[in-house]
């Protein structure tokens, strides 16, 4: 069992005038944020004021890429070469890097986005390609990864940093690859149940997946999705079921 884990959540998702999560609250309850690009969500004000905040609060700040698809939040997939897919994810992360600068905070870690990050798991070349892009643009950064998916793998072959995350709001194939969100319980919007979850996978290494099975599981990092409807009091119990379990909460660059 883990003494200490880390707490992320996607953040900086909003644009323009469409608003979307609850940041400046949910930023005070998490370790690391995971935040947008502009491909999928995000602006440079919103990257910038997301930056802000996390400086603020200590928080730690991962660059958020996905694919360029506003539309559908980046939860569609995009067939693309590899030098388009590195060159998009390189585009993002210097983006983010920017702000970084700007405010004088230490980009902490890589998290791909959704229909990339669910892709890479079950995908051998776009795994490549997507830990060749954070090769090519600094090979230190900690990647996020489902355990035990391809990406995984590929990122140990590669000599990369993966950081093992683990989802309270996302339900579990018995492969660990996420249920698609099209299907029914997919999404878990049940605050206490996130919470059970989450304590289960980080201290006692287990799941119930949708099926009903128990797989094991190891975990580094909890991610709560900022535009789950009950994301504030998700996080709220997260951390307090886990405090009464003598688990504290910490960002990688404190840990």
């Amino acid at each position: 069992m883990l003494t200490t884990v880390d707490l992320n959540c996607d953040m900086g998702e909003s644009f323009g005038a469409y608003k979307l999560g609850m940041d400046e609250a949910v930023i005070q309850l998490i370790s690391s944020a995971n935040v947008a690009c502009g491909f999928h969500g995000g602006d440079p004000d919103v990257m910038n004021r997301t930056v802000e905040l996390a400086r603020s609060f200590d928080v730690g700040v991962g660059a958020h890429p996905g694919y360029p698809d506003l539309n559908g939040f980046g939860r569609r997939y995009v067939d693309m070469e590899r030098n388009e897919v590195i060159n998009m994810i390189v585009y993002q992360i210097g983006a983010l890097q920017a702000f970084c600068n700007k405010h004088k905070v230490r980009m902490q870690h890589v998290k791909l986005h959704g229909a990339l990050a669910n892709r890479v798991d079950i995908d051998e070349a776009l795994a490549n390609y997507a830990a060749d892009a954070v090769l090519a643009f600094n090979p230190e950064l900690p990647v996020f990864v489902n355990p035990n998916s391809l990406m995984h793998k590929v990122l140990l072959e590669k000599n990369l940093h993966p950081i093992l995350e683990v989802y309270a709001d996302r339900a579990y194939n018995d492969d660990l690859t996420l249920v698609s969100r099209k299907l029914t319980g997919a999404v878990i919007t049940d605050p206490d149940l996130a919470a059970k979850r989450a304590l289960k996978m980080i201290a006692e290494g287990k799941v119930t997946t949708i099926t009903g099975n128990e797989v094991d599981i190891s975990g580094q990092t909890i991610c709560v999705h900022g535009d789950t409807p009950t994301a504030l009091n998700m996080i709220s119990k997260i951390r307090l079921l886990l405090k009464e379990n003598g688990v504290g909460i910490s960002s990688f660059k404190r840990l």
